[in-house]
């Protein structure tokens, strides 16, 4: 039957809003401009959330930028007043390799058994790709003993722990460093030295060219001193621009490094945990082509973390890979992608990473970019991405915080599950280890050395 003279009555979809907090913000095209968040969860449950302050208004290297740091005592409820420490402002002096003429896109984290935390950033002039061997970009760190509510003056060790080790490297000498912002992970299974290690990542520029590759450091001192996981002969990532870092259910360690797309995998894995030896695996691109975390038309800074859940259906226990990134067309529309790892089979490689995963939650719906999260002790997630909420064109962002369950993220499909076993998660495809290697020593590294506790999550 054939309908004629009918009415169709066409509305735009209305979004609920969700309740969020501007915690870092520009108001206008004329002021100082925000960008790059970094948040973490203390230990005494205050979230800290940190961000570039740009007189410069363009990237660190260009003069003066300041960090700025908020915090939270109630899982980003309420705020404290903005904090503008003398230890993280820059003095603005562009002469070529001056450390304090500005502080940038820092990463933090907060020690899992005691009040202390550290924030590193990249430091000084000139800028990543415009540095020399001799003179180059900086990377400072500051320490807090009380939950960050203090900081400690600068340090600057990017010739100690990064310059300085590629010049003996097959690798090569480098002339600029570029350390990944957003959080620093910790692990919550390997203790070798005073804290839980440390993982940070960042970016090289190779020495005569403007190649780029990325790196993945580890420290068992709570950032005292830092190695490079597999050394420095070669890149995890070669040509990687800025990278994240998160530990697998396995205890191995994830590499997400920003691409056009979406995302490139990497994954080390360990044959003996407390030296920090193992091997890198095979770059695996996800994206679009692949059903992975796709990133229409733009490449750009997110997040990746790790959490425990039941899924509702069927009561199984599993983990969930988040990753932020904006959705796209372009910077734009930042949200957070989810795919459940039932068995070693869905992250023993980066390829089984990078593809199928199962679905994502849209956090803003207008011009957006940089993201970052961090797990709080309600056991919720509190996300913060740069927003252009106020029409400040590109010029700086502000820095807008959410707090979410998994619940929320998943459409209700999973909740978090602190219970979850990461040794027999592990144990459901060990059968596919014992087949990749030779040695039953090697195969009883690999089985025990994350059996020691369970997590705290």
């Amino acid at each position: 039957m054939d309908l004629t003279h009918f009415l169709v009555t066409i509305r735009k979809a209305a979004v609920p809003a969700e309740p969020q907090v501007e915690i870092f913000t520009t108001p206008t095209t004329q002021a100082i401009p925000y960008r790059i968040p970094a948040i973490a969860t203390a230990y005494d449950g205050t979230v800290v959330a940190v961000a570039d302050y740009r007189y410069s208004r363009v990237d660190i290297g260009s003069g003066r930028i300041d960090l700025h740091i908020r915090r939270s005592h109630d899982n980003g409820a309420t705020w404290d007043d903005i904090m503008m420490p003398e230890v993280m402002r820059g003095d603005g002096d562009k002469t070529e390799g001056h450390q304090k003429a500005g502080y940038g896109d820092p990463c933090i984290v907060g020690d899992s058994e005691s009040p202390r935390m550290i924030i590193t950033a990249c430091s000084g002039t000139p800028g990543f790709f415009g540095g020399t061997r001799t003179h180059h970009q900086g990377w400072a760190r500051w320490y807090s003993d009380d939950n960050g509510a203090t900081w400690s003056e600068p340090q600057y060790i990017d010739e100690e722990f990064i310059y300085s080790k590629f010049d003996k490297s097959a690798y090569g000498p480098i002339r600029g460093w570029f350390v990944g912002s957003g959080k620093i992970c910790q692990s919550k299974t390997t203790k070798v030295g005073t804290h839980y290690r440390l993982y940070c990542v960042g970016s090289s520029c190779r020495q005569g060219s403007n190649e780029t590759a990325n790196w993945v450091l580890y420290s068992d001192d709570f950032g005292k001193t830092w190695l490079f996981l597999g050394g420095c002969d070669e890149s995890p990532v070669p040509g990687g621009d800025e990278p994240k870092a998160e530990e697998l259910p396995d205890g191995s360690i994830l590499l997400s490094s920003r691409c056009t797309g979406g995302r490139n995998f990497n994954i080390f894995t360990f044959s003996d945990t407390r030296c920090g030896q193992g091997t890198w695996g095979q770059v695996a691109f996800s994206g679009s082509g692949n059903k992975g975390v796709t990133a229409l038309s733009n490449a750009c800074n997110g997040e990746v973390l790790l959490v425990p859940v039941t899924r509702k259906k069927d009561k199984k226990t599993m983990f969930l890979l988040l990753q932020s990134l904006p959705f796209g067309s372009g910077r734009a529309n930042v949200g957070i992608y989810y795919k459940a790892l039932e068995s070693l089979a869905d992250y023993r490689t980066p390829d089984a990473i990078a593809k199928n995963w199962d679905g994502r939650h849209q956090s803003s719906y207008i011009s957006s970019a940089y993201s970052t999260m961090t797990w709080q002790k309600n056991n919720t997630i509190g996300f913060v991405y740069e927003e252009d909420t106020y029409g400040t064109s590109g010029g700086g962002y502000t820095i807008i915080y959410k707090n979410y369950s998994i619940e929320q993220i998943t459409d209700s499909a999973f909740t978090y599950n602190p219970s979850v076993n990461g040794d027999s998660l592990t144990a459901l495809g060990m059968g596919a280890v014992v087949d990749a290697v030779t040695s039953t020593d090697n195969v009883g590294t690999i089985v025990g050395q994350y059996t020691t506790e369970a997590p705290t999550w």
